[in-house]
Parts: structure tokens; sequence; C-alpha cells
């Protein structure tokens, strides 16, 4: 029973995190796909939701590494996972600043916000699956 809802807590907790980072992608997708023209579509809309969705799922509650001797290297899912997680909120929260002050930055800030924001998903993507298959 008590593992039960310790599992059942886990998975509301992923979910939860994987609807963050679908709200993340939301903000994201809104900015850019209003600043460039070809990206202002609900099929990228929907892209970067789940691509935020698959990050957060996956990159923000990655399996550690065991703490020895024997596993003294630098734990790269943990690295990526935390600088993917960073790059990808902080793009967010410049993105829903830019919404909300209705701010109208550089074009350059704007291919910025999406390349920071893909390399940052891809990195906890690629965390969560590196820490999954040490498993």
């Amino acid at each position: 029973m008590r593992f039960g809802v310790r599992k059942t807590a886990h998975v509301f907790e992923r979910v939860g995190l994987a609807m963050a980072g679908a709200a993340c992608g939301l903000f994201v997708g809104a900015y850019v796909g209003s600043a460039i023209a070809p990206l202002t579509t609900q099929g990228f809309l929907l892209l970067m939701m789940l691509l935020g969705a698959v990050g957060f799922y996956l990159g923000i509650d990655t399996p550690q590494m065991p703490f020895d001797d024997a596993h003294s290297a630098i734990d790269a899912a943990e690295f990526l996972s935390s600088a993917g997680t960073l790059c990808a909120t902080l793009t967010a929260l410049a993105s829903v600043a830019v919404i909300v002050l209705r701010l109208d930055p550089h074009m350059a800030w704007t291919w910025l916000v999406l390349l920071g924001w893909t390399a940052g998903v891809a990195m906890q993507i690629v965390a969560g699956a590196k820490a999954r298959m040490r498993k």
C-alpha cells in the first residue's frame, strides 16, 4: 500500500513537471512565433509545448549516481539536467517578460531565446535518457 502511494505521488509530480514544461514551451512559442512570421502556426506552438513537456518530465527528476569513491567522476546526466533546466526556464522567463511588458527586442534576442530553449530542453531530454539507461 505504502509503495503504491509513493509511486502515485511520484507520477503526479512528474506530470506536474511536464505541465510546467508545456506552459514554458507555450510562452516561448508565443513569443518566438509572434516575432518570426513563418513560425506563427499552431503546429509550432504544439511542438514547443511537447518539447517542454518531455524535457521537464525526463530531465528535472533524474536518478543520481551513487555518491562514493567508485563514482567520483562528474555526473554528466546531473550536470546536463541542471544546465538544461536553467537554459529552458531562463528563456521561458524572458519570453514571459517580453509578452507581459510588451517589449520589442531586437530579432537577435528572439533567435537567442529559440536557440536557448531548444538547447535547454535537448539537454534535459538527453540527461533524462542517460540517467535512466544506467539504472
